[in-house]
C-alpha cells in the first residue's frame, strides 16, 4: 500500500459530547471559547508536537455542545457544493472552519497531504466512507478536469484500472467528532439527507493548501488546486465564487 510516511498519534475513531467530561478535559461553554482552547491545546507546534495528545483534543471537541447562534454566522451555503469557510487560522498552525453541505452533496475522494482532521457535526447528518490506498498512486494527465476526483468521467483505458477499494462506511450524527490521517487512508464525506443541509466543524493541523482527490473507478489522482475559502470569520470573500474557489472544489454531487 502507498499511504505516505507520518506519524498517527491517535485511531480511527469517533466520540460524541456524551464522552466523560472529566475534569482534566475542559468543556467550553460557546465556539469561541473552543477556539480559545485549541489554541491553548495545540501551543506552537499543532499536532505533531510531542506534547499533544490527540485523543484529548478530539474530546475537547466533543465536549462543545453544538449551538447555531455560535455558529450561523460561519455556515454560508452556496448550491450545488459545499463551502469551506473559515472560523480561526490558528497562528498559522493550525485552521479551523465550518462546512456547509446542501442536500446529497459531497466531497471527491481525497487525501490530507500529511495534515492531521478533526471533523465535529454541528447540525444534519453526514457519512464518511473510507478507501484503502491504491497500491500505486498513479497521477491522471494534466489537462485532466479539476477538482472533482472522484466524478468517474475517466473511461480511457478503464479496463485496466483498478478501482477504489472501500475499508468502511460511517454515518455521523450531531456533535458526533472524528479523527482522519493519511496513515488511515483516504477518505469521501457527503450529506445523505435530501431534504436538509448539514454542517461541520473541522481543525486541520498543520494546515494546508492542496491535496490529492482519487477517481474512484481508475484509482488515478489529481491535484486538487489551491485550497481557497468561501468566507472568512463571517465575512463572503468578494471575489467567490471565482476561477480558483471553483478549480478547487471537491464537490462530488449524489
Amino acid at each position: 500500500m502507498w499511504p505516505p510516511v507520518s506519524p498517527v498519534l491517535s485511531k480511527s475513531n469517533s466520540v460524541t459530547s456524551n464522552t466523560t467530561k472529566s475534569d482534566s478535559i475542559p468543556v467550553p461553554k460557546d465556539l469561541d471559547d473552543l477556539v480559545r482552547l485549541l489554541h491553548i491545546e495545540l501551543g506552537v507546534n499543532g499536532l505533531d508536537s510531542k506534547d499533544v495528545d490527540v485523543e484529548r483534543v478530539q474530546k475537547i471537541m466533543a465536549n462543545y455542545t453544538s449551538n447555531e447562534n455560535d455558529w450561523a454566522k460561519y455556515a454560508l451555503f452556496d448550491k450545488g457544493r459545499y463551502t469551506r469557510n473559515l472560523v480561526d487560522d490558528g497562528n498559522g498552525k493550525f485552521n479551523l472552519m465550518i462546512l456547509a453541505w446542501p442536500e446529497t452533496t459531497g466531497s471527491a475522494i481525497h487525501d490530507h497531504s500529511g495534515s492531521h482532521c478533526l471533523m465535529k457535526i454541528l447540525d444534519g447528518e453526514l457519512k464518511e466512507t473510507l478507501y484503502h490506498w491504491p497500491e500505486k498512486v498513479v497521477d491522471e494527465s494534466d489537462h485532466a478536469d479539476s477538482g472533482v476526483g472522484s466524478d468517474n468521467s475517466d473511461d480511457e483505458d478503464m479496463s485496466k484500472s483498478t478501482s477504489m477499494n472501500i475499508k468502511k462506511e460511517t454515518f455521523m450524527k450531531r456533535d458526533t467528532v472524528a479523527y482522519m490521517h493519511d496513515k488511515l487512508g483516504l477518505h469521501a464525506v457527503a450529506n445523505p439527507l435530501k431534504t436538509h443541509g448539514s454542517v461541520s466543524l473541522h481543525l486541520y493541523t498543520p494546515p494546508y493548501e492542496t491535496c490529492k482527490t482519487f477517481n474512484e473507478r481508475s484509482s488515478k489522482a489529481r491535484s486538487s488546486g489551491k485550497c481557497v475559502f468561501y468566507s472568512s470569520r463571517g465575512e463572503k470573500i468578494d471575489s467567490c465564487p471565482s476561477a480558483a474557489y471553483l478549480k478547487c472544489s471537491l464537490t462530488n454531487t449524489q
